[in-house]
């Protein structure tokens, strides 16, 4: 990793641009996920019309499309981590271990959160 900070510098600062949360009609925890959720669909989006509209192929200018879209997702996550309580880095490194665990188990595929 070229800075093992990165993540934990990109949350402080993505939050320098969360909106008034007290304003939204929903609690800002749902309010997130849904707005997350919105940016993840317009990734799929993206692609879709890769393989509808470009015979498939990907190109540097689809990918760089792909990846703003990308940096949307990251920024709710960021902000939905810290509404809950987590760093990005926190969060990172949970999946790490989980992923290890599965890993080391032998349970890397497969379904449910607890294998």
């Amino acid at each position: 990793m070229r800075n093992p900070n990165a993540l934990e510098v990109y949350q402080q600062m993505a939050l320098r641009f969360v909106l008034n949360l007290d304003d939204v009609d929903i609690d800002p925890v749902a309010y997130l996920a849904l707005a997350m959720s919105g940016e993840a669909g317009e990734v799929c989006g993206k692609v879709k019309r890769i393989y509808r509209d470009h015979e498939s192929k990907f190109t540097p200018e689809t990918g760089h499309d792909i990846a703003h879209e990308l940096g949307d997702v990251l920024w709710y996550i960021a902000v939905l981590a810290d509404k809950l309580g987590y760093s990005l880095d926190e969060i990172a490194a949970m999946n790490i271990e989980k992923l290890e665990n599965r890993a080391a188990k032998g349970t890397l595929h497969g379904e449910g959160d607890n294998r």
